[in-house]
C-alpha cells in the first residue's frame, strides 16, 4: 500500500471512530428517549449540524472502505493494476453518491 493510502486510511479511521460513536451514542438516546421515527425525522429535518455530521461520516466511509477493500482483493484476489484502482474509484464514488443522498433527503425531509 502506497503511503497516501496508508496515511488516508488511518486518517479517516480516526474519523470513523468518533463518528460510529457519536452515532450509536445519538440512536441510544433515541431509543431510550422513545423517540418515534417521525420525532427523530423532525429533529433532524433541515438541521445543518446533522447535514455536515452525515457528510463527513460519509465521505470518510467512502475513502476508507475501497482502501481496505482493495488490499483485500490484492491479496487474496491477486487482483493488480489500474483495473483494480478504477474499481474502487468507482465503488467510492457510489458510496459517496449513495451515502450523501441519504443523509440529503432527511435534511430536506
Amino acid at each position: 500500500m502506497s503511503p497516501l493510502l496508508h496515511l488516508a486510511q488511518r486518517g479517516t479511521a480516526a474519523i470513523l471512530a468518533l463518528a460510529v460513536a457519536v452515532h450509536l451514542g445519538t440512536i441510544l438516546y433515541a431509543v431510550r428517549g422513545g423517540l418515534s421515527a417521525g420525532e427523530i425525522l423532525a429533529r433532524t429535518q433541515g438541521n445543518r449540524g446533522f447535514l455536515v455530521f452525515y457528510g463527513v461520516f460519509v465521505l470518510a466511509a467512502a475513502i476508507h472502505a475501497p482502501i481496505g477493500l482493495r488490499s483485500v482483493l490484492r491479496e487474496w484476489a491477486g487482483w493488480h493494476g489500474r483495473s483494480l484502482d478504477a474499481a474502487m474509484i468507482g465503488l467510492a464514488a457510489l458510496f459517496v453518491c449513495l451515502g450523501l443522498r441519504a443523509a440529503l433527503a432527511v435534511y430536506l425531509a
